[in-house]
C-alpha cells in the first residue's frame, strides 16, 4: 500500500505574512498555474500563495462569516466560495470581484434544522441550509453539497438555475447524513463525501446512484488528478463519538490523507496519533492537488480540534506534501 505513490511533509512552506494568523483553514484549492487558495475562519477569509509558499495577496475582508467552508477554482479560473454561515455559494474572479451568488443571502431553506443535529434533518429541502463545498463538472454544470442543515446535492447549469436536487437523511443508497464535500470526475460522475456515514457516494450526472466506496474513514472533501487517482481528506473519530456506519467509537481512529486509484483501490494514506506532528492530522477538512501531483490539506484545528481540548494551541491548520515518487 505504501510503496507508490510516496509524500514527504513541506515544513515551513507557507510564509504568512505579519499579522495575519488562521486558526481554521476551511478549504484549500489550486488553478492552473498551481496559485494556492486557503479559504479561513478569520480576519482574512480567502489568502492566495504561489506554489513555493510565497503570499500574494488576500480578499473577502468583511464579506463572509466565520463559517467559511470550502473552496474550488473551475476551469475558467473563476473561484466559488461556500459560506454555510450565509447559505450561499458565490463565484469570484481570481481577485476577489463577485460574479455570481447561488442561495439566499443569510436565509436557509426550511429542513426543520435545529442548528444543533446536522445527523438527522427532518426534511429535505431546497438550495441552501449550511452548504459545505461545490464542484464544476466536465459539461460546466454546478454541483453543491448541502451538508450541514440539509441532506442533498444540487444541481445548477453554469449560469445558476436549479436543475435537480437528491438526498434525504438516512444511510440508504442516495440517501445522506452530512454531505461534506464534492467532485466531479473526468467522465461527469459526481463523488460525495457521505462524512458521517463514512463513505463515498458515486452518481451519474443525473443523480443516479451508481456505487460507493467504503474504505474511508469520515470523508470531508476530495479532488481528483488528471490521471483519474482521488484524494481524500479524512477526519478523526474520536472516543465516546458515534460513526453512523459503524457504530460508538471505543478506540481512536486518526484523521488521514488517502489516495485511490481511479477504481477506489488505495494507493497510500497517512495520518497517525500525534496530531500536531508533522504529516499528522488534527483535523482535515480540505485538500488539493496540483499539476506536479504534491497535495495541500486544510485543517479546521481550532474548531474541532483545540476548542474540544483534543490539540493544543498552536497547532498546524495547514500542510503541503511533496510526491517524491
Amino acid at each position: 500500500m505504501n510503496s507508490s505513490p510516496r509524500y514527504e511533509a513541506v515544513e515551513g512552506w507557507e510564509q504568512l505574512p505579519a499579522g495575519y494568523e488562521h486558526r481554521d483553514v476551511a478549504g484549500v484549492a489550486v488553478d492552473a498555474e498551481d496559485r494556492v487558495y486557503l479559504i479561513c475562519r478569520g480576519e482574512h477569509p480567502v489568502i492566495v500563495y504561489d506554489r513555493d509558499g510565497r503570499f500574494l495577496g488576500s480578499w473577502g475582508q468583511g464579506e463572509f462569516t466565520y463559517r467559511t467552508h470550502g473552496i474550488t477554482v473551475g476551469p475558467d479560473q473563476t473561484v466559488y466560495c461556500a459560506d454555510d454561515g450565509n447559505h450561499t455559494v458565490r463565484k469570484f474572479t481570481p481577485g476577489g470581484k463577485l460574479l455570481m451568488t447561488l442561495g439566499t443571502m443569510s436565509t436557509p431553506s426550511d429542513t426543520g434544522y435545529d442548528g444543533k443535529d446536522s445527523i438527522n434533518i427532518p426534511r429535505a429541502a431546497g438550495p441552501f441550509n449550511r452548504p459545505t463545498n461545490l464542484t464544476v463538472a466536465p459539461n460546466g454544470d454546478l454541483y453543491v453539497s448541502d451538508g450541514y442543515g440539509n441532506c442533498r446535492v444540487h444541481q445548477f447549469s453554469p449560469g445558476g438555475e436549479l436543475r435537480r436536487s437528491w438526498g434525504v437523511s438516512g444511510t440508504g443508497p442516495g440517501q445522506f447524513h452530512l454531505p461534506h464535500g464534492i467532485a466531479a470526475a473526468a467522465d461527469g460522475r459526481i463523488f460525495v463525501c457521505d462524512r458521517e456515514n463514512d463513505r463515498i457516494q458515486i452518481f451519474s450526472p443525473d443523480g443516479e446512484y451508481l456505487t460507493e466506496w467504503t474504505d474511508t474513514q469520515r470523508p470531508t472533501h476530495l479532488v481528483f488528478d488528471g490521471a483519474g487517482r482521488a484524494y481524500v481528506s479524512e477526519l478523526w473519530w474520536h472516543t465516546g463519538q458515534t460513526s453512523q456506519r459503524h457504530g460508538p467509537v471505543h478506540e481512536a481512529r486518526y484523521g488521514r490523507v488517502s489516495v485511490y486509484d481511479r477504481d477506489g483501490r488505495v494507493l497510500t494514506r497517512w495520518g497517525g496519533p500525534d496530531a500536531c506532528a508533522a504529516g499528522s492530522f488534527a483535523a482535515p477538512h480540505g485538500i488539493a492537488v496540483d499539476a506536479r501531483g504534491d497535495i495541500y490539506v486544510a485543517e479546521v484545528t481550532w474548531t474541532f480540534a483545540v476548542s474540544r481540548g483534543l490539540a493544543p494551541a498552536g497547532c498546524h491548520t495547514f500542510q503541503k506534501f511533496a510526491r517524491t515518487s
